[in-house]
């Protein structure tokens, strides 16, 4: 289906005047594109290395998008998903974990290379955008996206629409502390922003390898850990219960004050199939209710639900119309 969908697209001249959307995921790793037509479906996906400086980025954002709308025959509406935000003091990117992209203006300089406007938001929105619009969170008003993968962030939508905030960081529970627990077992780690105890540094992938090998003395890539856990084994069933423990005391600041349908979860922890089977009597231990209405879901679309909601930023205001 995808190769009739490209034959027919690119077929005749008057093709050229489709509308198609462009999405770019800045990953710490990899750089991934997408294009969709009007409807959504997906045409195309290109995945490259990131380079990790600041004009190899533009470069290669320039490179893929150049390509698809050669290869499409049309000029595209292109969104960014970035590490970070911009922040409204100097339209620079502030907070990244990708280091060589914070203190640049990214928006105006792939504006200036690109020659149109660009759409560019902190990936987690993206990612909340895309789940929102067609993926785990489609039948819910309210949709907190929630990447837990090398760092920790998270992204709030309201029928369909991102919610920025005053200073741009609506969603970053990441970097809230981890509340205290009578059953605390885990070290206080320092985080990249400066704090010490942040939420990233429990649950994020990194954060779950450090932590097990305080309990353990043994290192160990997380998708090991989870791996032994599906087999059984009982160091890694016993660390993983303690880690929902502190995934729901982290969970339930989000549901005090934003109280969303749906929580939808991505990155590569959210893989874990544990979570899905014992977070709700997790939750209940925590937030200030006596029912958990909230739904903790898997994601739909995977990998690319970054790279998608990248490519609905130029899409989803004609969903709202």
């Amino acid at each position: 289906m995808k190769l009739q969908k490209m034959v027919i697209l690119t077929s005749g001249s008057s093709q050229a005047h489709i509308k198609m959307y462009i999405g770019i995921d800045l990953g710490g790793t990899k750089t991934e594109s997408i294009i969709l037509d009007k409807k959504g479906n997906e045409l195309e996906r290109i995945r490259k290395s990131t380079p990790k400086n600041y004009n190899g980025t533009l470069d290669i954002v320039c490179e893929l998008v150049n390509y698809l709308e050669d290869k499409y025959k049309s000029k595209c509406s292109v969104g960014v998903g970035s590490p970070g935000a911009l922040s409204f003091e100097n339209d620079c990117i502030k907070g990244g974990n990708s280091t060589w992209l914070n203190n640049r203006p990214l928006k105006k300089d792939l504006e200036l290379r690109l020659n149109r406007n660009i759409f560019l938001e902190n990936d987690a929105n993206c990612f909340a955008l895309s789940e929102s619009i067609d993926g785990a969170g489609k039948n819910d008003d309210v949709v907190f996206g929630v990447i837990i993968g090398t760092g920790v962030g998270g992204g709030l939508v309201i029928n369909n629409k991102i919610i920025n905030g005053h200073n741009n960081i609506t969603g970053e529970w990441g970097h809230n502390q981890m509340p205290l627990g009578s059953n605390d077992k885990w070290n206080r780690h320092d985080c990249y922003c400066g704090k010490k105890g942040c939420i990233e540094t429990f649950l994020s992938g990194p954060g779950f390898s450090r932590h097990f090998y305080d309990m353990f003395r043994i290192n160990l890539d997380a998708k090991i850990i989870q791996d032994n856990a599906n087999n059984g084994d009982e160091k890694s069933l016993e660390f993983i219960s303690q880690y929902l423990d502190y995934l729901a005391r982290g969970l339930s600041q989000v549901i005090n004050i934003v109280d969303p349908g749906a929580i939808v979860l991505g990155g590569g922890v959210s893989n874990m199939k544990q979570i899905y089977e014992n977070i709700n009597p997790k939750l209940k231990k925590y937030v200030f209710s006596d029912t958990v209405n909230t739904k903790v879901l898997k994601h739909i679309h995977g990998d690319s639900s970054g790279v998608r909601g990248a490519a609905d930023l130029g899409r989803s205001g004609e969903l709202n119309q």
